[in-house]
C-alpha cells in the first residue's frame, strides 16, 4: 500500500510553531506578545495582572499592527500617485509653462513674452526690458491693468543681443506702488521624478518642481 507524499518537513512545522522570521515579517506585535506573555508568567500570583491591564496590552498590539499596515498602505498609494503623475506629466513634454521668474528666453525670430500677477488693479503698469548689466534695454507701458494675470511680448532689434536679458515690472495704483510677480514661460523638455515629487526639465530652465506651474499652453 503506497505511502502519501509528506508535504510538510519537521523544520517547517518548527518554523510555523515559532514564527520563523523567514516566513512572517515582525512589524512589532511579536515583540509586544513576547513581552506580554513574559510578564504574565512572571506576575506574582498573589497580585496578578486585572482583565483590564491584559486588554491594554493587547489593544498596543493592536494598535501597532495597524499602523504598520497603515504605513504600508500610505507608501503603496504614494507609489501609485507618483506613477500617475509621470504618465500625466509626459504629456506636458513640448508645452509652454508659466511660472514666476524674470528671465526672458527668446525664439529664433527674435520675439520673447513673459508676464506678471497683480493681487489688486493697477492703475499704470510699466514693464522694462533690462540688459544683463541691468540696464534699462527698452520701455512697454502697459496702462491699467486689472488683478490676476497678464502678459506682454517684445521683439528685440535686429542684432542685439538676448543672452541673459531679464525684465522688471512696476505697477502703481495712484501714488501707491503694488506688488507686481514677474511671471516667465519656457518649453518642457523631459520630466523625472525625486523622491515622491514630479519635477520638470525646462529648456532654458533647469528643473523645477510641477507645483511651481501656474499655466500650461
Amino acid at each position: 500500500m503506497a505511502t502519501a507524499p509528506v508535504t510538510n518537513s519537521s523544520s517547517s512545522v518548527y518554523d510555523a510553531l515559532n514564527g520563523s522570521p523567514t516566513t512572517k515579517t515582525d512589524d512589532g506585535s511579536e515583540r509586544f506578545l513576547k513581552l506580554l506573555v513574559t510578564q504574565m508568567k512572571n506576575q506574582d500570583p498573589m497580585n496578578p495582572m486585572d482583565n483590564a491591564q491584559v486588554t491594554s496590552q493587547i489593544a498596543q498590539i493592536n494598535t501597532v499592527t495597524g499602523i504598520s499596515t497603515l504605513n504600508q498602505t500610505v507608501k503603496s498609494l504614494s507609489s501609485q500617485m507618483l506613477s500617475s503623475q509621470v504618465l500625466q506629466g509626459a504629456g506636458l513634454v513640448g508645452h509652454t509653462v508659466l511660472m514666476e521668474g524674470s528671465k526672458l528666453h527668446f525664439g529664433e525670430d527674435g520675439k520673447t513674452a513673459g508676464g506678471f500677477e497683480l493681487a489688486n488693479a493697477a492703475d499704470s503698469v510699466k514693464v522694462e526690458i533690462l540688459s544683463p548689466s541691468g540696464r534699462v534695454v527698452d520701455t512697454i507701458n502697459i496702462g491699467a491693468a486689472s488683478a490676476g494675470r497678464s502678459g506682454f511680448e517684445w521683439a528685440a532689434p535686429t542684432g542685439t543681443s538676448t543672452d541673459g536679458m531679464t525684465f522688471r515690472v512696476t505697477a502703481k495704483s495712484g501714488s501707491t506702488t503694488l506688488t507686481a510677480t514677474p511671471l516667465t514661460t519656457d518649453l518642457v523638455k523631459a520630466v523625472s521624478t525625486s523622491g515622491d515629487t514630479l519635477n520638470l526639465e525646462l529648456l532654458f530652465g533647469g528643473s523645477i518642481p510641477y507645483t511651481q506651474v501656474k499655466a500650461i499652453s
